[in-house]
């Protein structure tokens, strides 16, 4: 006898997701929350998930907020050994 039951993920009607390991859209979620995008509004939406999340990686990467590589340089200059 199993302690615990196995439970379909939970979602309503009318909620769209994109499954990553399927590379597919679903009405309400089939696949557990590690491998969807969503919930999103229509199926549309969710067919253009992976563009979606491509786009804000760009805008995130370009970002001039951001100055990881300006850090990478101060990291490295503060942590290079002082030959001492």
């Amino acid at each position: 006898m199993a302690l615990f039951k196995a439970r379909k993920p939970a979602g309503k009607p009318g909620e769209w997701f994109y499954c990553l390991q399927h590379k597919r859209v679903e009405e309400g979620p089939d696949c557990p929350a590690k491998d969807r995008f969503g919930p999103y509004p229509t199926r549309a939406d969710a067919e253009h998930a992976m563009q979606s999340a491509a786009d804000r990686n760009q805008a995130w990467d370009t970002d001039p907020k951001w100055r990881d590589e300006e850090a990478d340089k101060s990291e490295t200059s503060t942590n290079e050994p002082s030959g001492d």
